[in-house]
């Protein structure tokens, strides 16, 4: 890990822990009831924790073939926003998709917004992953149109059955942080 990478991480982990992991009475995505909760949101929708944020996964994919990011609409909106921005500045211009859950009901009815072309290379953009249900329907999506997944990354993997998930499928997952990093 190069210099720059760690240190951009040891600020993204403190703005995590200030900003971003919540305490309460929660029910997760998954199901699950969780004491603590983990809004990417409000590290993603303040100005320097996206900036460093988008930072760390630019260099997180430096050596990939990555023609695009994308990410399941909300929670990857504005990251893959930043990215794409830092992107043409870095001169290694990225696309951006967001997916929708389910195809749109008006203008093009399409379910990937952006500027998608089959055979792009995609990395998934996830804020927090517990069981990876939101990127595998990202997935879908995407390999149904003809686009390969070169990886996974997310701000937070919970260590509850995503990581695994996403090996059992072939897809190499790569979280920023897990559970046992942050200070719960």
């Amino acid at each position: 890990m190069s210099q720059d990478l760690k240190a951009l991480k040891s600020r993204l982990l403190e703005l995590v822990n200030k900003h971003a992991v919540v305490h309460g009475d929660f029910i997760l995505t998954s199901g699950a009831r969780s004491t603590y909760y983990i809004d990417g949101k409000l590290l993603s929708l303040m100005p320097e924790g996206l900036n460093v944020l988008a930072h760390v996964i630019l260099e997180m994919i430096k050596g990939d073939p990555v023609d695009a990011i994308g990410g399941l609409t909300l929670g990857a909106d504005p990251i893959i926003g930043a990215v794409t921005a830092l992107s043409h500045d870095a001169g290694r211009p990225l696309a951006g998709l967001i997916i929708r859950k389910e195809k749109s009901s008006h203008g093009r009815e399409k379910r990937i917004e952006g500027p998608l072309k089959p055979g792009m290379n995609v990395v998934i953009i996830e804020d927090v992953v517990t069981t990876g249900s939101s990127s595998f329907k990202a997935i879908e999506a995407l390999k149904d149109a003809d686009c390969k997944i070169v990886k996974v990354i997310a701000i937070v993997d919970r260590l509850a059955g995503g990581g695994e998930a996403f090996a059992a499928q072939g897809y190499r997952f790569e979280p920023i942080f897990t559970l046992k990093d942050l200070t719960l």
